[in-house]
């Protein structure tokens, strides 16, 4: 089972931290300092396996991570996953982002978060893998993206009626009448 996901920069700087067992904020922020010290120090030819620090787990859990260029992907899982299985998701999860950000950056995971965790829950969920097939996850992604365009429709037309009606100057139409245009049939 997948107990977290951390994405950060190579300045620390976390771009991405999903739990999925509960901590406090004070051992996540560890935990994020704690997996980053791990992960930097190694050099880039050696295993992108190794054991959960401390307060993750110790032994019976493994950090998965992948670095590229400005970004360290990591998965922290316990036992019964497949190192190389979770090394192909960090892989889906990244090509993933590349299609639906083109050419994704840093800058992306800052900007569109809430996204990135759209991508992340069709990938994974409650620590579980739902889903491993790029194309699936993108066409799901391409679905609620038709839905918000949808949804942005219909919550702009209240808005567009108001505009009709400031367009129609109906103050000013109501100056310029005059009551012989009226045709009013006034009997006493």
């Amino acid at each position: 089972m997948i107990k977290a996901i951390l994405v950060f920069n190579n300045s620390a700087k976390p771009r991405l931290i999903k739990f999925y067992e509960h901590y406090t904020e004070e051992i996540q922020q560890q935990i994020v300092r704690e997996t980053y010290q791990l992960v930097s120090k190694r050099d880039d030819n050696v295993c992108n396996f190794l054991e959960g620090g401390s307060l993750i787990g110790g032994n019976d859990y493994r950090l998965i991570y992948r670095h590229y260029a400005t970004l360290y992907f990591i998965f922290c899982v316990d036992s019964s996953e497949s190192e190389l299985g979770i090394l192909d998701l960090i892989q889906v999860f990244v090509e993933t982002l590349d299609k639906c950000f083109e050419n994704v950056c840093e800058l992306d995971l800052i900007f569109h978060a809430d996204k990135v965790h759209y991508i992340l829950q069709e990938l994974c969920l409650g620590g579980m893998v739902l889903e491993t097939s790029m194309n699936e996850i993108v066409a799901r992604i391409d679905e609620q993206t038709k839905l918000e365009k949808q949804e942005a429709g219909i919550s702009a037309a209240p808005n567009k009626a108001m505009t009709a009606i400031k367009e129609m100057n109906l103050p000013q139409k109501i100056k310029d009448m005059k009551l012989s245009d009226l045709n009013l049939n006034l009997r006493f």
